[in-house]
């Protein structure tokens, strides 16, 4: 009993901090400004249509949620981050779209067995630290027939990199915890999904990326705006000589990848149908 009640404490203690890096900087304007079609991507390889009932897992501000229910579906957005998920109602709003906003744990979802007809995430399910329990939870609360769409970035595409070149700068993952770019490897998704489905379909695509005008304006946006990096540096503030190196890195990646004004950010889209 005391191990598990340790067990539980730190559980709670790795989400809150999850919780922590996800609200810091401007995450909504990264959705927003830099991948804004990428969950209309997701919302389309799943077929989602109108009256479906659709769970968006690690929704965020809604990037998939939102284009799912204006195709018409009925929709839950879950996030483990309260703050983004403030974001995303007031976009709805803008947009014109009506949807459930939840605070809700990819791994332990609080729904109910087989509740919805397509479980998506976009870039979301990714962050989750234990793959076994996120997986787990998405065929569970998909219905058998059912559709799960998953949109993650790959290990060998640029956010992929990029996770590599700050790993040296970051913080120590949880125990237990997996890098969140392994979700864009084909063969860890198929595994971790095994014969809990059928119909798998996969591709690697490319999000074009002209946000930024050179490798350093991609790596002060990304310094102000997104959590994972900001924590990096947040961890080394203190060093002025390792925060010289992590800038000069971030903006040797952006450099390589820059071409004529734009970048190519690969993910992995999986769509499987749930078996039963």
């Amino acid at each position: 009993m005391v191990a598990q009640t340790e067990a539980t404490e730190i559980d709670r203690a790795v989400k809150a901090r999850l919780r922590q890096m996800w609200a810091l900087g401007d995450y909504p304007a990264v959705a927003e400004e830099v991948i804004p079609d990428l969950g209309a991507v997701l919302v389309r390889a799943a077929d989602v249509q109108a009256g479906d009932r659709v769970l968006d897992v690690a929704a965020g501000t809604g990037n998939a949620a939102i284009p799912a229910a204006l195709a018409g579906a009925t929709v839950v957005a879950s996030d483990l981050t309260p703050e983004l998920l403030t974001a995303g109602r007031a976009l709805a709003v803008r947009r014109g779209a009506e949807l459930e906003w939840q605070q809700a744990d990819a791994e332990a979802l609080p729904y109910g067995d087989g509740e919805f007809d397509r479980v998506l995430s976009c870039v979301g399910v990714m962050f989750a630290p234990r793959h076994r329990a996120s997986a787990d939870e998405l065929v569970r609360v998909c219905r058998p027939g059912g559709t799960i769409g998953l949109l993650n970035w790959t290990p060998e595409g640029f956010i992929g990199q990029m996770f590599a070149v700050m790993k040296p700068y970051a913080p120590p993952p949880p125990p237990g915890a997996q890098p969140a770019p392994l979700w864009g490897r084909e063969d860890h998704v198929r595994a971790l999904l095994g014969d809990r489905v059928t119909d798998v379909v996969t591709r690697r695509e490319t999000v074009v990326v002209d946000r930024f005008a050179s490798p350093e304006a991609f790596r002060d946006y990304f310094k102000t705006c997104y959590g994972p990096t900001i924590a990096a540096y947040r961890g080394i503030a203190g060093d002025p000589d390792r925060v010289a190196a992590l800038d000069d890195a971030l903006a040797e990646q952006a450099r390589r990848h820059l071409k004529a004004g734009a970048m190519r950010w690969e993910y992995l889209l999986l769509i499987a149908r749930r078996c039963g």
